[in-house]
This record gives structure tokens, sequence and C-alpha cells, in this order.
């Protein structure tokens, strides 16, 4: 049985497990957090102390424009970080002709492990049965969402595709019932949060540079939500939220770090809320760190979550949280403990809970001392690593039939 609170082994001298080639499948364009937790596993395995787990990992992604050759994208940031990536060139989303490409590369690689990380890439492993002999199988559920009809249409794929692998390893135990209502047996259903990073602090010049960027003045309160402006991030909720504050706290703004098909109904809703003057759209960037250092509260709306990367960044910050429960929220902030935790789509409940860190110092400095005590400890990239490694090990030393037959809890692995 796996311990979630087992620490990273320590390793010393040669590797203490037989050599694992894994070959990882992801589909994304630019470093995702889904990406940015696998690139740096992926580059830790380089190291001296990775070299000596005896674990050797690939890559494997997808590219329709070319993106090789631009350094913030998947492909070349991975490839800047020294792990053996391969490209698989196709002309449109599902095209046929990714499939020799993919058994080259197979071939070339030969992993003891395919690891999956998003629904194309799935399907491509279930429709080819041959090359899964001899193999494991590890798919990763990021999480879900329906608010359109393509994501819909990529639940059914996991829905059809999930059930085949020797192991499903979800961001969150919240997935759980999900999986086994797509049919995935419980013993092969393994939980990961994904790992709070340090995040680097940046020079008073340059923490006034960002405020004079954004128009905020000093003694401003700054309300920070990062995070792509859809529909299931719920930035709709924390505006009306803010529009439920008025002027109780005095001065503030509500910044919106992040791009995307909502910006716009936003836009209108601050202004038919009477706060159009409060709110800062600050835009995508690739570097979110510096944003937490102005910040007195950040607040993640989501109506759909796993494993919140700004939320384990948030905590590193030491910037006080408020999370709705949904997901895997409330396995990461405890509620009244690290944060504040609020029912999903409850812009009241959300306007109250900032108006309370902020009104109360005690109480945010007691949620931001254990939050930053627990990001260190559970969420720990020593412990992700160490768990990760132990899937593997626990896999391997299967038969394949076994694999499928397991009795262990999906909670204990």
């Amino acid at each position: 049985m796996t311990d979630w609170n087992k620490k990273a082994p320590a390793i010393t001298g040669q590797s203490a497990r037989p050599p694992i080639r894994v070959l990882a499948m992801m589909e994304a364009a630019s470093v995702t957090g889904p990406a940015k937790n696998l690139i740096g596993f992926g580059q830790w395995l380089n190291t001296p102390e990775g070299l000596r787990t005896g674990v050797r990992m690939s890559f494997a992604t997808f590219d329709r424009n070319a993106r090789a050759d631009k350094a913030d994208s998947f492909i070349g940031t991975a490839r800047a970080a020294g792990i053996d990536t391969h490209v698989i060139q196709e002309k449109r989303r599902f095209s046929v002709d990714v499939i020799p490409q993919l058994r080259r590369i197979v071939a070339a690689t030969n992993p003891d492990i395919i690891q999956t990380h998003n629904g194309k890439s799935h399907l491509l492993i279930k429709l080819l049965p041959g090359l899964r002999v001899r193999r494991q199988w590890f798919a990763f559920q990021h999480g879900y969402t329906s608010i359109d009809l393509k994501l819909r249409l990529y639940n059914q794929v996991d829905r059809l595709t999930l059930r085949s692998a020797d192991r499903v390893v979800s961001v969150c135990q919240a997935f759980a019932p999900k999986l086994i209502e797509f049919g995935v047996k419980s013993a092969r259903i393994r939980a990961l949060h994904n790992a709070a990073v340090p995040i680097a602090s940046i020079s008073e010049p340059d923490r006034s540079a960002l405020l004079d960027q954004l128009g905020i003045r000093r003694g401003e309160r700054v309300i920070l939500s990062i995070g792509r402006l859809s529909r299931e991030k719920g930035h709709a909720d924390l505006v009306r939220a803010a529009g439920n504050l008025g002027s109780i706290l005095g001065e503030w703004k509500l910044v919106l770090v992040g791009a995307g098909p909502e910006q716009s109904a936003l836009e209108r809703l601050a202004t038919s809320v009477g706060i159009r003057d409060r709110v800062v759209f600050a835009g995508h960037t690739s570097s979110v760190a510096r944003f937490y250092s102005i910040a007195d509260v950040f607040v993640l709306p989501s109506h759909s979550e796993g494993s919140s990367n700004v939320l384990l960044e948030a905590m590193m910050a030491r910037v006080p949280i408020v999370a709705t429960s949904a997901g895997g929220n409330g396995e990461i902030v405890l509620g009244g403990h690290s944060g504040l935790l609020v029912p999903i789509g409850d812009s009241l409940a959300i306007a109250n809970a900032i108006a309370r860190l902020l009104q109360d110092p005690s109480l945010a400095r007691q949620c931001v001392d254990s939050a930053y005590a627990r990001a260190g400890s559970d969420f720990s990239v020593e412990r992700y690593r160490a768990r990760l490694l132990s899937f593997y090990d626990e896999a391997l030393a299967e038969p394949a039939s076994s694999t499928r037959t397991s009795s262990a809890s999906w909670g204990s692995g």
C-alpha cells in the first residue's frame, strides 16, 4: 500500500530498482499546468538524483502548426530542459497519419510504460493494443468539464478508453466516482495531486512597476484571480461578488490574470454591476509569480477543478485564499484552516469570505501559515516524485493479468 504521507526514499549509489523506460504522451501547444508538472518531473530524472532512480523518460507530442522552434512552446520547453522529445506531425486533429509515426516512436523508445495525458492519446493507445503488449498503460486524468460539445465529446472518449488502462492516475480523489461511472475498476485508480513549487519573490521596484502597469494606486487592496477566462472557471461569480463589496473595504481592485472567450462578457458584467473601473483585465502571461506579490487575497471561483496549480502557488506565495469546493479544492485547502471554502456559484459567500480575510488580519495570517506549511509538506515536489515512482514500481511488479484484478483500494495507492 502506498502512503501519501510517505517521504521520498533516500537514493544513494546505484539504482534501487531495475531500469524503467517511460514514454509520456502529452497534447499541449503551450506549457499548461499538467505540462509544467510533466516537464519538471522529466527534467529531474536527468539530474544525478533522478538518474539514480533508474527511470528514463521520453516525450511524444503532436504538432500541426510548426511550434517546435518556439522557445515557449511545450516542444521547445521540453527540449530546452534536455528531455528526449519526439514530435508527431499531424494534418488535422484526428488524422490516421499519426499512427505509423507513433508506432515508430514506440519502437525507438521501447518503453516499459506508456503514459497518456489527454483524450486523443488515450484513444490512440486504446485502439492500438499491439503497442501495449508486455507494457503497462498509465492514463492520467487531469479534470472534467462539459461546457461545450467538444469537451463533452472528450469526456465520452474517456468513458470509452480509460477502462482499458492498467492504471488511471487522477489529479484528485474527487474524480474517482466519475471514473468508476465510466467503468474504471476502483483498484486501478490512483490519486496524484500536483506539486507545490517555491514561488520566487520579486524586488520592491519590480512590484511597484507592476502596480503602475496595472493602474493600481498605493494603498489599494488587490483581489487576485488567475486562470483562463472561460465559463467553468467561475469568474462571473467573482465579478458579481466584487459588486457586493462596494466600498466597505475601502479602495480595492480586482485583478483577473488570464485570457479567454469570456472576457467581453465579464467586461460587460463588471459594467452592469457598477465596478468596471475597479476590475483590471491583465491578460495572459507566461509568468504569473509576480502577481502574487501584489495580492491581498487570492480567489479561485471555479465550477470545475482538479488539482489547481494556481491554488498551490498562492499557498506557497503566502497569500490568503478563498476557493470554491469544486473538485479537488477541498483536498488541498482545509476550510477554515488553510483558507476559506465556499459553495460553487455562490457570489454572496465569495464576497463574505473575501471581506472576512481582508477585515481580520489574525484569521488571514493563520490561514497563510497553515497553507504554507501544508503545501510544503503534503504537496511537496519530493512527495510527488516518490508517489509517482511508487506507482511505476507497483504496476511493473504485477503480472499484466493481476493488474486488472488487484483488490487494493483506489485511494490507497
